[in-house]
């Protein structure tokens, strides 16, 4: 309904709930919670112009501005504020919603590149991704050299021969090799992917497979390039673990502000089934595996496993209590596997490698490639590709180094910490980051020039958590709304007693959010925040 007319209509709704046999308010409450669907009625063509962390410095509010002049006199035109569009290496970014035709993502963004763009259906108007590697690429070796939208060319350049082997292996020797492997998930929890699978593998239920490419972290990215510029080995990975945890149905769940990375992992599944690479009898295995592709529609709590299951089931994003955790009782009330896009994407070079030659790979608790998403104050945003234990510095000249002096360094996406530049030479390992208290996260790296304003960057992040919150529990409710109020108070010297009562405060928000919250979301929402305290960044003053 939203992509054809351009909004819900009570009509709509009515409609839905009548076909779907369930209430009507029960319709609306699902459409009402997602961002990029709208309950009243719009103009027909909508301009999401992202003024996030990554955005702003490079003329989001410039970008906003220059459309709303142009499209002044135009009341088939809308622009909307909106969170980070997952296109920070190309920023200002911006997306358009087209009445009848879909989404176009745009970056790097003008007002009169988006004037074109809203006139035609294409599914992205956009830069190539900028990629880089440290002499070890695996994760992005076809990115940016093999035709995406081509399965031969898929093939030509290895593809298909870890799915090859992995059939000759057989369920148990595959699932063997990625616990010799010692992968751990890079999502940001960083849980062992050989546990996760075998906790699946033995229960007698159906199974399902997911792939979480509900990347919406503010200044991530990685995901959204393997989705784009490499799609058939996303479908290959994911059939490979299908056929090792007894799957027989996946999904991939994919923002929906990546119009492009849905438009070619679509298209690459439907290759693949074309080639009987996808379906019954994978490769004369007598095993069946086939997959969907599941749009999100702008709500960043779907990125949490349980608010996913829950989204794709047709409700409202909210996460679920643990336990049960998804192993036991996951999409559909199933035991099932989630991992993220990168994740997944390892999963070849463990089959072709094996497990014990991936886990000599980084270090003993790190192991294999890691990908890392720079932009801000750098000189190539993009995508790096690096062995675990890289150094910060060495991972940030690998993008031509910062453009001038720095402030501080936000590691790890919203839900990260911010660092001073004098740790460059932190090893990004999953143990040096946890012992320096600090968190890889989603692999976010974004440097910010000296000179920032972090009391409006910390700001936004705030207000990025207040928005994103589900409401469902009150910890996060309430707390990333006290957080903001506690922000936009000290910045605008209207405290409460004092700045020092207003930081104590602020602290205290933070731990029963972490304490208490349901998910992630509410658990991280105060981690940047305080660092940016601890460092002095925000906050000065008694």
């Amino acid at each position: 309904m939203q992509t054809q007319i351009g909004w819900i209509s009570p009509g709509a709704v009515n409609y839905l709930a009548q076909r779907l046999t369930v209430p009507p308010a029960e319709a609306f409450g699902v459409a009402s919670f997602y961002s990029l669907l709208a309950t009243d009625e719009q103009a027909p063509r909508v301009i999401h112009v992202c003024d996030d962390i990554a955005c702003a410095p490079a003329g989001a509010e410039d970008l906003v501005r220059g459309i709303e002049a142009a499209t002044a006199d135009d009341d088939t035109v809308i622009v909307k504020r909106s969170p980070c569009l997952g296109q920070c290496d190309r920023a200002p970014a911006a997306m358009l919603q087209i009445a009848g035709v879909g989404e176009t993502a745009v970056a790097p963004a003008d007002p009169e590149l988006l004037a074109v763009a809203a006139t035609g259906p294409s599914a992205s108007s956009t830069d190539r991704a900028v990629t880089g590697d440290g002499g070890h690429r695996r994760l992005l070796r076809r990115v940016g050299r093999t035709d995406p939208s081509s399965l031969g060319a898929y093939r030509e350049s290895g593809g298909y021969a870890a799915l090859a082997k992995a059939a000759e292996m057989g369920p148990a020797a595959v699932l063997g090799e990625v616990k010799k492997s010692r992968i751990r998930g890079r999502g940001g929890a960083a849980f062992p992917m050989g546990v996760k699978w075998e906790a699946v593998t033995d229960s007698s239920d159906q199974r399902f497979l997911v792939c979480n490419a509900d990347e919406s972290e503010p200044g991530t990215f990685k995901d959204r390039v393997l989705l784009e510029d490499d799609p058939f080995a996303v479908v290959e990975s994911m059939t490979i673990a299908g056929l090792a945890v007894g799957a027989t149905r996946g999904f991939v769940y994919i923002r929906g502000e990546y119009p492009l990375g849905r438009q070619r992992i679509d298209a690459a599944a439907a290759q693949a089934r074309a080639a009987g690479l996808l379906g019954d009898d994978i490769m004369g295995t007598g095993q069946s595996f086939d997959l969907e592709v599941r749009s999100g529609a702008g709500a960043y709590i779907c990125g949490e496993e349980t608010a996913l299951f829950n989204s794709i089931e047709g409700f409202r994003g909210e996460p679920r209590n643990k336990p049960p955790f998804p192993t036991q009782a996951g999409l559909f009330g199933m035991p099932t596997v989630v991992n993220n896009v990168e994740t997944l994407a390892n999963v070849q070079s463990i089959v072709l490698d094996g497990g014990e030659a991936f886990s000599q790979i980084g270090t003993e608790d790190s192991t294999g490639p890691k990908l890392f998403c720079l932009s801000g104050a750098v000189a190539n945003p993009g995508v790096y590709e690096v062995e675990f234990g890289a150094t910060l510095g060495e991972v940030i000249d690998l993008a031509g180094g910062t453009e001038g002096a720095i402030d501080a360094i936000l590691l790890g996406g919203a839900a990260g910490s911010f660092v001073r530049p004098d740790i460059l030479d932190l090893p990004l390992t999953f143990e040096d980051t946890r012992e320096a208290g600090v968190s890889l996260g989603s692999g976010v790296i974004m440097p910010f020039a000296a000179g920032t304003d972090f009391e409006v960057v910390v700001q936004r992040i705030a207000e990025f958590f207040r928005d994103e919150s589900c409401g469902q529990c009150v910890p996060c409710r309430v707390g990333t709304v006290r957080q903001e109020e506690a922000l936009l108070r000290l910045s605008s010297g209207e405290v409460i007693g004092s700045r020092s009562i207003e930081l104590a405060l602020l602290d205290d928000i933070n731990r029963v959010m972490t304490d208490a919250s349901i998910c992630g979301l509410g658990q991280t929402a105060g981690t940047a925040v305080q660092s940016a305290v601890q460092l002095g960044l925000i906050g000065g003053g008694g």
